[in-house]
């Protein structure tokens, strides 16, 4: 199988980009290296092509050369849709409506595309099942919410089968931590490993469903192979609920460093606990197994060692700062 990966050199996308080769399926990858690295390609086949999700013509070209697409090019975080709502919308709707028409266009590729439990939003119901309102605190998680309906919309008005995951707290290899928007997990492990302090937005208490990248990969593939496609959205995540301060105490215990933490305000748009019903889930996907959380975690602090080493991730006197809000990007 040919599969074109938007966003293929983010962290996801190129950790899926090994996993289907491992299986032996051939990869294309779009990407504007916007939040990307040509380098986290580095000993793959895939051919990556510099383009972003919003020319057309390019993207409709590339999927018409595929027999399906994983679409998960996006503009993330909380944060930085915030300080520009309008890129964010425009990445994320417009962007899927671009790869959804594109997908038409070359006769109904299968899509498989992410979307964000940030769409769960204000509503505290846990865990969440994919049936629960949905109550946006973001532009981002509003963007991520009207990507997934179009998904859904063109399923069925066009017959296309399509695939919408709810991303959780995807976690792993690869994830950058260098960066004001840094996911909460690479921006605890790099703070702590090169002893600088960690800002945690709240007091620690709030929890999150953390996945392990390879076992969001290994579904995203077996969902590719099945050619598996849904009317509704589908959380994939397995229920875990995982607070911070548990997260800090596991990082101080693997790092072997006493850690700085400074607990500050909690941010716009933050959620205080995140869950998923994994039912769903499981029903499409029942021989998945998920890595466990502190073995995940044990082989993400292996990788960021290794990465410092290299001073891959920049400089050494700035100070981390890290959101907590649910996101999967």
């Amino acid at each position: 199988m040919r599969v074109l990966i938007t966003g293929g050199a983010g962290f996801i996308g190129a950790n899926l980009t090994r996993t289907l080769e491992q299986r032996n399926h051939e990869v294309l990858i779009l990407d504007d290296l916007s939040t990307g690295f040509a380098s986290n390609l580095d000993g793959v086949d895939a051919e990556l092509t510099l383009g972003s999700i919003l020319d057309t013509e390019l993207l409709n070209d590339m999927t018409g050369q595929a027999d399906a697409v994983v679409h998960l090019a996006a503009r993330s975080s909380v944060p930085r849709s915030l300080d520009d709502p309008v890129a964010s919308h425009l990445a994320n709707a417009t962007g899927t409506l671009n790869v959804l028409e594109a997908s038409r266009a070359a006769g109904g590729r299968h899509v498989v595309m992410a979307s964000s439990s940030s769409v769960y939003g204000a509503n505290p119901e846990l865990p969440k099942r994919e049936s629960a309102a949905t109550r946006p605190m973001s532009p981002y998680a509003a963007s991520k919410l009207a990507a997934e309906a179009y998904a859904i919309a063109y399923g069925t008005s066009f017959n296309i089968p399509t695939l919408a995951f709810r991303f959780f707290n995807v976690f792993g290899p690869l994830q950058a931590a260098g960066h004001v928007y840094a996911a909460v997990i690479p921006a605890f492990v790099d703070a702590a490993l090169r002893g600088q302090e960690i800002t945690v937005h709240g007091d620690g208490t709030q929890s999150r469903d953390f996945t392990h990248v390879s076992t969001v990969c290994e579904t995203i593939a077996t969902a590719l192979e099945q050619k598996i496609s849904s009317a509704d959205p589908v959380n994939l995540a397995f229920g875990s609920r995982i607070d911070l301060n548990y997260v800090l105490s596991l990082i101080a215990e693997r790092t072997e460093r006493p850690l700085l933490v400074n607990n500050v305000a909690n941010r716009v748009g933050d959620v205080p606990h995140s869950q998923a019903d994994e039912t769903l889930l499981r029903s499409l996907f029942p021989d998945i197994t998920p890595v466990p959380f502190e073995d995940g975690l044990h082989e993400t602090i292996e990788w960021m060692q290794s990465v410092i080493a290299t001073d891959w991730s920049g400089s050494h006197d700035r100070t981390i700062t890290a959101s907590v809000a649910s996101k999967g990007r």
